[in-house]
């Protein structure tokens, strides 16, 4: 079976879509240059050397997890903020949708957040992991032109072969419903090497390799999610306020701190449903409201 399609670094978004429109996914080589994969595996080599195994065998017998990956290495905020990965969030996930407000119609766009982040370090005599597919914590349902919840990133820290237990992925699968099995026999495994990345949908079913190697397999993933879902790992108890407040405000908003359109996750304050950023600021920050989308002009789109 042919493997997913490789694309270079300077792809444009439109080369990027197009792909993981026909496949459910893509790598990306180079995602990250070589100073930046230098200093993210140094960030994570010694939290994830102090990880026990996994206990079970979707984590992994010799697999080690390390969670809240942004207070362990600002790469983390590097891999969300590139313009592939963002450009790709944004195009399945920002979609808007009308809803009527009264008599008027306005389009809500949704924003999404981290739903999850982990540094995943599969050891020599790792079995595979069960295909799955991500959106599953959800009880997510697939159907003809179900909407995406979630895109994934595997950031490669080592290289990824088919030896050491690259990523197993069944191309095309996001497009399946949800009466489909998947076969280990339909999966192929992600080859790249270290720095690059495999972007993929939350509907397309994927697991981890066996690693038959002799060396470890370490990979930095992320999810970027639907923000009016619940998060996978509950960022709010992961990072201590004052870790929280150590981040630059666009990484905060996407651990959570912030409200999805037109108002999920708001805190009431002074009478006021404002969007919980506010906590991590100083005291007599401006507090901004968090359904100043109904100011909006209605739009035109009809339901």
């Amino acid at each position: 079976m042919t493997g997913l399609t490789t694309l270079g670094p300077t792809a444009s978004l439109e080369e990027a879509v197009a792909v993981v429109d026909r496949d459910g996914g893509v790598i990306i080589r180079d995602f990250l240059d070589s100073q930046t994969l230098a200093e993210l595996r140094s960030d994570i080599e010694n939290a994830v050397s102090a990880v026990p195994w996994g206990e079970d065998d979707f984590s992994g017998h010799r697999t080690k997890r390390l969670y809240g990956v942004f207070q362990h290495t600002p790469h983390a905020a590097t891999t969300v903020r590139h313009r592939l990965y963002a450009g790709l969030a944004a195009h399945y996930l920002q979609r808007p949708k009308p809803a009527y407000v009264g008599e008027d119609i306005y389009e809500l766009v949704p924003n999404y957040y981290v739903g999850v982040s982990t540094v995943i370090d599969i050891h020599p005599g790792e079995g595979a992991q069960p295909l799955h597919r991500d959106d599953t914590v959800w009880q997510w349902r697939h159907h003809e032109g179900y909407n995406q919840a979630r895109v994934q990133i595997m950031v490669a820290v080592t290289d990824f072969t088919a030896e050491n237990g690259g990523t197993m992925v069944i191309p095309g699968s996001h497009q399946w419903d949800d009466e489909r099995c998947p076969k280990v026999e339909e999966a192929v495994s992600t080859e790249m090497s270290a720095g690059s990345a495999l972007i993929w949908l939350g509907g397309t079913f994927h697991g981890g390799g066996t690693n038959r190697s002799d060396s470890n397999r370490i990979g930095l993933s992320i999810g970027l999610d639907l923000s009016y879902l619940r998060q996978e790992e509950n960022a709010y108890l992961t990072y201590p306020t004052e870790v929280m407040k150590t981040f630059d405000e666009d990484i905060q908003a996407l651990l959570g701190w912030n409200t999805c359109p037109p108002g999920t996750g708001f805190v009431a304050h002074q009478g006021v449903m404002a969007d919980p950023i506010f906590l991590l600021k100083d005291d007599g920050a401006p507090i901004s409201n968090s359904y100043t989308m109904f100011d909006k002009k209605p739009s035109d789109t009809s339901v």
